[in-house]
């Protein structure tokens, strides 16, 4: 029963966040829609009607319709319809007219009690490249038996939003000179799923010239999903591992690009985690994964070494901690160019990252330093570890921290030093906080929790079981780390199985708490 309840609550929690999230993203389509201005002009509207009432959201979407004088005709079906739109494009250019067509179809699946649904009223901001990677200016749309203009008082225009309101539609752009690559939902421009007739090349381009952040990065992030996978099929059939040069090319151009924010640039050089890849397999295989995505980093931080040690150097600071936008976007940048730079292994990176550490006037960038040596097992790791846990016992935020960066890493072999940790003076099992940093932080490492020896599963139901007399709560919480042991191969199925179906282990210790 109690396992229920947590249940329960746990899906009332993700229903409530999923609620704000999306009531979040509607209310910033009516800004993409009417632009900085009309929607001040909404907002005022709105607060001049209802200041002091209980209002609704019809309330707030009459308030931007009725100061912009719009027609958002079926805007409100994001309130009322569950579920994402899922939005297909297909794109075609005819070189004779010079035109350059989109067309858009959309679909909402059913959920419960909502079989069928109605088209949603979806702003898509887009924008041309040219081969080159040059914004095309934009001068008219052609669309539902209708010519648009999108020029602006004579002054080139490189985004449009287009409002995508049927089930299928076209818009056709005139005056373009060559076949360009289409940059859709600039900005996030609506919550929706997309799915594009875009070539490996399109999105190389986009990933290396699209002046819209959100794009770059979504462009990358694709192209390192695929790549991920394709090399993971290499791994498993024993093939050669080899980087597409041209993903190199694309980071090392937003590297190089000083003009960028730096906040940006350190997630568009971050890879797709583990766990994403192998949500995407048919039977994850966290070896194989966990094989590429370290072949990768360590081919990145090879090719665009130059790169990552003048972003490090241009970005360290001796000066006082200071908490805004600039710096934090300055020690993320800085932070992941340095576990770039540790992964090689180098003993002049690894210098410069034991310098950093020492000379780290903050947390943020002392951490960061420890984590990255902490990727490479040996004395250096072992030591600096010692040497942050002396200066930093007395903190047991701090030394959580400390406890799931090293139950975290994908060192081999890692249930070994987790378990020592066990016995360690500040680690007590008894103690919620500690236990999910440490137990906790050892299951988020794939390819040490489903090591094929059945050694992480294992430990896990040993720790579940000693859980279960002194907290039964958290223990519940840990043994939720088998739910998805279906998604591996048939050998980790059965070793977990074996862990959760023998007398008086984590399966008997599920149904107890069931009843």
């Amino acid at each position: 029963m109690l396992e229920i309840i947590l249940l329960l609550g746990l899906h009332q929690l993700l229903l409530a966040v999923t609620v704000y999230e999306k009531g979040a993203e509607v209310v910033r389509m009516y800004k993409t829609l009417l632009g900085s201005q009309g929607f001040r002009n909404g907002m005022d509207l709105y607060f001049k009607r209802h200041d002091g009432q209980a209002v609704t959201c019809e309330d707030f979407f009459a308030a931007m319709r009725d100061a912009n004088n719009a027609d958002f005709a079926n805007f409100l079906l994001w309130y009322s319809q569950a579920g994402t739109p899922v939005v297909k494009v297909a794109s075609s250019y005819n070189a004779e007219a010079r035109t350059f067509s989109l067309k858009f179809s959309q679909e909402v699946p059913p959920t419960p009690g909502q079989p069928i649904k109605e088209p949603m009223f979806i702003p898509v901001a887009v924008g041309l490249l040219d081969s080159t990677g040059k914004e095309v200016p934009l001068s008219s749309v052609h669309h539902d038996g209708t010519l648009q203009s999108v020029a602006n008082n004579g002054q080139p225009v490189y985004t449009t939003v287009l409002r995508v309101t049927k089930k299928e539609e076209e818009f056709v752009f005139s005056d373009v000179s060559e076949r360009p690559i289409p940059s859709l939902i600039r900005g996030y421009s609506a919550p929706i799923r997309l799915e594009t007739d875009l070539t490996d090349s399109d999105l190389f381009l986009l990933l290396a010239y699209d002046s819209d952040e959100f794009n770059r990065w979504e462009a990358g992030q694709v192209l390192a999903r695929k790549l991920m996978l394709n090399l993971v099929a290499d791994f498993q059939q024993n093939k050669p591992l080899v980087l597409n040069p041209k993903f190199v090319h694309g980071l090392r151009s937003i590297l190089s690009d000083l003009s960028l924010d730096k906040e940006f640039v350190a997630k568009a050089i971050t890879l797709p985690g583990e766990g994403e890849i192998m949500d995407m397999m048919e039977v994850a295989d966290p070896d194989a994964v966990h094989a590429v995505r370290t072949f990768i980093r360590k081919q990145l931080a090879h090719e665009l070494k130059a790169e990552l040690l003048s972003t490090v150097e241009n970005n360290r600071s001796t000066e006082e901690y200071v908490f805004d936008h600039p710096n934090l976007a300055r020690r993320a940048l800085k932070n992941i160019a340095l576990a770039y730079l540790a992964s090689l292994e180098d003993s002049r990176c690894t210098e410069l990252v034991l310098n950093e550490y020492r000379s780290a006037t903050n947390m943020t960038d002392q951490f960061a330093a420890l984590a990255a040596i902490a990727q490479n097992p040996g004395k250096t790791r072992d030591d600096i570890l010692a040497d942050f846990y002396s200066k930093w016992q007395e903190d047991y935020l701090v030394v959580n921290k400390w406890f799931a960066l090293q139950a975290m890493s994908d060192v081999p072999g890692n249930v070994e030093n987790v378990r020592n940790l066990l016995s360690h003076p500040a680690f007590d099992l008894r103690n919620p906080n500690k236990v999910y940093s440490l137990i906790g932080g050892f299951c988020g490492s794939p390819v040490n929790f489903h090591a094929k020896d059945g050694s992480g599963y294992k430990f896990l139901g040993e720790i579940v079981m000693q859980l279960d007399k002194i907290n039964p709560q958290v223990a519940s919480r840990m043994v939720s780390a088998f739910s998805r042991f279906r998604r591996y191969d048939e050998t980790r199925q059965n070793l977990a199985k074996v862990t959760i179906s023998g007398e008086d282990t984590v399966y008997q210790w599920t149904v107890r708490k069931r009843v």
